[in-house]
């Protein structure tokens, strides 16, 4: 058995040493929001925050997480998705088919945690997701309007 904390929460999980975390997150804990997409931590679909940073989920064995440190997924955000990034994508209706979109809105909240007012040259540097509808000037508007606070008020 396993102890991580999931969400705010302590979790057991049977699982291999080696299992990737995704699948630990998915298939154990039943939180399918966090998406597979590569496998090779290129895509970002898998991106979560352990304690507080953004990283790929789908690569980093489940064994190399201790239980000290706070893993957070998509539905542990903000369960009423008032987190700034989610007011701001549903605003400007950022996804296109959203499979991209989680992986997208939690490396953009680990990046204004880390830096809330960044420039457009700092956010094209920092979130390296992919989008295969191409949705990065939606992504970036989205980045911006939650940098700012504030919502456009459609929705």
């Amino acid at each position: 058995m396993i102890r991580l904390n999931l969400n705010g929460a302590v979790r057991e999980v049977d699982a291999e040493p080696d299992t990737p975390l995704l699948w630990v997150i998915r298939e154990q804990a039943g939180l399918t929001g966090t998406k597979y997409g590569c496998g090779i931590a290129q895509c970002g679909a898998c991106t979560v925050h352990i304690d507080g940073v953004a990283v790929r989920s789908c690569s980093m064995p489940v064994s190399s997480v201790t239980p000290d440190q706070k893993i957070v997924t998509i539905e542990g955000l903000s369960p009423d998705r008032s987190h700034p990034v989610q007011k701001a994508w549903a605003a400007l209706d950022v996804p296109q088919c959203g499979f991209c979109q989680t992986g997208m809105i939690m490396a953009s909240a680990a990046l204004l945690a880390q830096n809330p007012h960044p420039s457009e040259a700092e956010i094209r540097s920092e979130i390296t997701n992919i989008c295969r509808c191409g949705t990065y000037s939606r992504v970036l508007a989205g980045i911006q309007l939650a940098a700012q606070g504030g919502e456009t008020g459609r929705g």
